[in-house]
């Protein structure tokens, strides 16, 4: 258990509960709970469980396969290309967004479905404006083969 504490870990932990926690969890939760309102269609919580298990699963390949985080601050070494990285090139953010769905259609949220659509553009100009730029300098032919290969959404 001591070895799991290392520092690496530990800063995936934080960036896992940094950004993505924020987004997909507490500003929801507050939203919920000023706008009081209540759970109106549980069928929502299997997409946001959906989006919350893509989640984990980026994470730990980020952790294991990337050597790195998700954060900056800890970035990954290595370009991560498994787990459903095999499918989309940004399959965190598809998570995150499904999960903010799942909040939206369980609590039939109008100002959460906005939040959840706005996130979702939010996160397609940062991976076309930021992300793909960066990664295509660091990561080079690598990148470059990747990307001709995996769509960038679904």
């Amino acid at each position: 258990m001591a070895s799991m504490l290392t520092p690496i870990f530990m800063r995936a932990v934080i960036a896992f509960l940094a950004p993505p926690g924020v987004v997909a969890f507490l500003v929801p939760a507050a939203w919920i709970r000023l706008s009081r309102q209540t759970l109106s269609w549980p069928f929502g919580l299997l997409m946001a469980a959906l989006g919350i298990s893509g989640l984990l699963w980026c994470v730990r390949d980020f952790y294991v396969s990337g050597k790195g985080t998700l954060a900056p601050w800890a970035p990954r070494q290595e370009l991560v290309v498994v787990g459903l990285y095999r499918y989309s090139r940004n399959p965190m953010y598809v998570s995150v967004v499904l999960i903010l769905l799942g909040w939206a259609i369980s609590f039939r949220s109008a100002g959460l479905l906005v939040y959840a659509l706005a996130v979702a553009l939010a996160f397609h100009l940062r991976v076309i404006l930021g992300e793909e730029p960066w990664l295509a300098r660091v990561h080079g032919s690598a990148w470059q083969q990747y990307s001709r290969r995996v769509r960038r959404w679904f």
